[in-house]
């Protein structure tokens, strides 16, 4: 008698419709079919969680870590129009002011005393204040997924939007973002804004040939990070003067990237798609780290190879495992046709500074947060690699085989050696288990792993 396998499980899956980030990772608000809640990002701990009944959120967007949060509506039952922006004072928790628009609002962005609202082809972008005050609006191409993005950092004036070309970046300056009231004692925070440029910034940059998938901006506005519907590479530009000052390859097969951040210094940065995988990038030449690339870059500078050879490809990675081990199988089979499903592979990610697990060295260091839609979170260090063993291109080795997969560092190529002898095929051995501790190397280590979301407790 043949029997199927059940998963037993005694809680029903977690499910969030929205999870993100402050501007400066310090807090995170996730939205569940229960309502929504403020945690703090490391520890993770919960700080407040609001039930609202009548209808769900499709966003929850906070003003830095004060009271302040942008709600939106969304899913299956709305709590509120698609069309409306609705600020959210959680002092008093009460609605203490509203924006509507005459069609769906498509995304959010926002800073102290403002606040950037993207349409399917404008942006408005309005001043928080006593009141909500109408700032300007700028048109854009089609822009479906709503990118907008804002520098955050005190005296920063950056607001990067889809220009009215596609693939192109519109440049917008405000007026400089004020800093933060102090809390104790001086800080690091500049307390006179930087001079002027003395050259009059860029306005467009034409980023790629087809339609923006994602615009990031690190806090002060320096740099951009653009991704494009194909999803296969991400390019940084001087938001300054336009140019490009990296090309990092996420991979050569098609995939959503769903997201890129800055690290909070602006060395390095990570990039997540709907492949599950993040990838971590450095943008700065040092001897601790240093990106891949192909054996046979040295090689372009005198043959018309293509420009995949060129191409500088993560030097860390991390696959975030999927729930559905974990879902029971009887909680499916009786859910509704119309109800939501979590989309496991979607997630969001930011920097933190975190404490090193290394009892010898028990420094701060920069730590990756994930948070999933299923309510996984995932504390990630990078790993402590060297230059000899992530540099890829002080070497050619014309036995290299050309794929479409990330190539192999050539530290780690075997070399070659009788295969008559059985010294040889020990030798072979040693190269397998080297070059898979390489690899393993080269993955980020997971720290901690925790839940959160569900409303019975919420983590």
């Amino acid at each position: 008698m043949n029997l199927a396998r059940h998963s037993i499980s005694a809680t029903a899956p977690i499910h969030i419709f929205d999870a993100r980030f402050d501007s400066d990772c310090d807090i995170f608000t996730t939205a569940t079919p229960a309502g929504f809640a403020v945690y703090r990002t490391w520890p993770l701990t919960l700080l407040r969680k609001r039930e609202l009944t009548g209808g769900t959120l499709s966003a929850v967007v906070p003003l830095h870590t004060s009271s302040l949060l942008f709600l939106l509506g969304g899913g299956r039952s709305p709590l509120y129009p698609p069309n409306k922006v609705v600020l959210w004072d959680d002092a008093i928790r009460c609605e203490v002011a509203e924006l509507e628009f005459r069609e769906r609002v498509r995304g959010l962005a926002c800073r102290r005393g403002w606040l950037s609202v993207a349409l399917r082809r404008r942006v408005v972008v309005f001043e928080v204040g006593e009141r909500l005050t109408r700032y300007g609006e700028w048109d854009t191409c089609d822009n479906p997924k709503g990118l907008v993005a804002l520098a955050t950092a005190a005296y920063s004036t950056l607001l990067a939007i889809p220009g009215r070309q596609m693939g192109h970046v519109q440049l917008v300056h405000l007026p400089p973002c004020a800093p933060p009231k102090p809390k104790g004692p001086p800080s690091d925070i500049p307390q006179k804004p930087p001079p002027p440029p003395a050259k009059h910034p860029v306005s467009i940059i034409a980023a790629h040939t087809s339609a923006l998938t994602t615009l990031t901006l690190p806090p002060s506005g320096r740099l951009l990070a653009t991704t494009s519907s194909r999803g296969t590479l991400v390019r940084i530009w001087d938001s300054h003067t336009g140019k490009l000052v990296r090309e990092l390859r996420r991979g050569t097969d098609k995939a959503d990237i769903f997201g890129v951040a800055f690290r909070p210094d602006e060395e390095e940065l990570c990039v997540w798609s709907d492949k599950g995988t993040v990838h971590v990038f450095t943008l700065v030449l040092s001897s601790v780290s240093s990106n891949r690339q192909s054996s046979f870059s040295p090689l372009t500078s005198y043959l018309p190879l293509p420009k995949y050879f060129e191409s500088e490809w993560s030097y860390a990675q991390y696959r975030i495992p999927t729930q559905s081990s974990h879902i029971s199988l009887s909680s499916a089979s009786v859910r509704s046709p119309t109800a939501d499903v979590p989309d496991e592979e979607r997630c969001v990610i930011g920097w933190i500074e975190g404490r090193s697990d290394d009892p010898d060295h028990p420094n701060a260091e920069y730590q990756l947060v994930a948070l999933t839609y299923t309510g996984g979170w995932y504390r990630l260090s990078l790993p402590s690699l060297g230059h000899s063993e992530l540099n890829t291109h002080t070497s050619y080795n014309a036995s290299h085989h050309i794929s479409g997969s990330p190539p192999k560092p050539s530290s780690m190529t075997r070399q070659r050696t009788p295969s008559v002898s059985s010294v040889g095929r020990s030798e072979k051995g040693k190269e397998k288990e080297k070059d898979k501790e390489g690899k393993e190397k080269r993955d980020c280590i997971l720290r901690e792993f925790r839940r959160y979301g569900r409303w019975d407790g919420w983590g």
